[in-house]
């Protein structure tokens, strides 16, 4: 007969098995539930403000859009700011960030690839709201130094949000190159192409799913920041955007602004709007990474060709 104390030490691992399954069954519905919450939330204050006012105000449409009359009361002017902000970042990190994470993949050695890749971690850990007082620092410095005239603009906004999102762009152009079968370079070797020769003609093309998925992580990522901008370029009420140095209205600092300077009620739910119009924008940028990185999981899996 097997003694009560062996019995207990048996039933220790399935009690343990059992509480990791529940705890973990249970993690994985507090996450969806909380975004569930907190989207119902937004729509039940938000929503009664959507609308053609929530953009334009009391400014007809028309002439909104083509910028013959300013819009004062609307959200058009951050809308068109937030898209002029999220372009000029992907501008100035669209390069460094994809020759990075070629190189990492493809040319570093590794020490190198180790100290850069280690850098390159160290930039992805910092807050947002460092880099925005790093910005602002710098055009302290400028206007000290350089251009007396140095103001916070739409183009040091920029600079520091490329900066941001340089880790995102660096990471997923590597990982991808890394990923891609071992096939392609024995086939590129039997060719008798060179490095260059097989990232251009070969490598790349076969990575630019992937890669087209991380810059639009990148641009996400870019899009719903508040910090950087705030200290760096974003105003209320600043009209559309008059060029690179000039400051900008943006989604995230208008939300900030009507959450914090809110009048009454009215005001107060069409920030709620704005935020889910920013949401909006951000969903669709991270679903269609997220759907570009599914195809390439499937393209090199062989099953891309079933629906073919």
């Amino acid at each position: 007969m097997s003694s009560p104390i062996r019995k207990t030490a048996s039933a220790r691992p399935a009690f343990a098995v059992r509480t990791i399954h529940v705890l973990a069954w249970l993690s994985g519905v507090l996450v969806p539930a909380v975004i569930l919450t907190l989207l119902a939330f937004l729509i039940i204050r938000g929503s009664g403000a959507l609308g053609l006012t929530l953009f334009f105000g009391d400014t007809p449409p028309f002439y909104a859009i083509t910028g013959r009359l300013p819009v004062w009361d609307g959200i058009w002017p951050a809308c068109i700011g937030t898209i002029s902000l999220l372009v000029l970042t992907m501008v100035l990190a669209l390069v460094p960030g994809i020759g990075c994470g070629v190189y990492l993949a493809c040319y570093a050695s590794g020490k190198v690839k180790a100290s850069l890749g280690f850098c390159i971690d160290l930039l992805a850990g910092i807050p947002s709201v460092v880099m925005g007082l790093f910005g602002f620092l710098l055009m302290l410095a400028l206007r000290r130094t350089i251009t007396p005239d140095a103001e916070p603009s739409m183009l040091l906004a920029a600079s520091c949000l490329a900066l941001l999102v340089l880790p995102v762009l660096v990471s997923t152009t590597r990982g991808t190159l890394e990923a891609l079968p071992d096939r392609l370079h024995l086939t590129a070797s039997a060719l008798g192409m060179d490095t260059w020769q097989a990232l251009r003609h070969v490598l790349l093309p076969a990575s630019t799913r992937g890669i087209l998925g991380g810059i639009l992580l990148a641009a996400g990522r870019a899009a719903e920041d508040t910090a950087v901008i705030m200290l760096t370029g974003a105003i209320a009420n600043a009209g559309l955007p008059a060029g690179l140095t000039s400051r900008f209205e943006a989604l995230p600092f208008s939300i900030f602004y009507r959450a914090s300077q809110y009048r009454d009620a009215a005001d107060l739910q069409q920030g709620f709007a704005t935020t889910l119009v920013l949401l909006a924008i951000s969903v669709s940028l991270l679903s269609a990474a997220a759907m570009l990185q599914k195809k390439l999981e499937k393209q090199w899996q062989g099953q891309g060709n079933e629906h073919r």
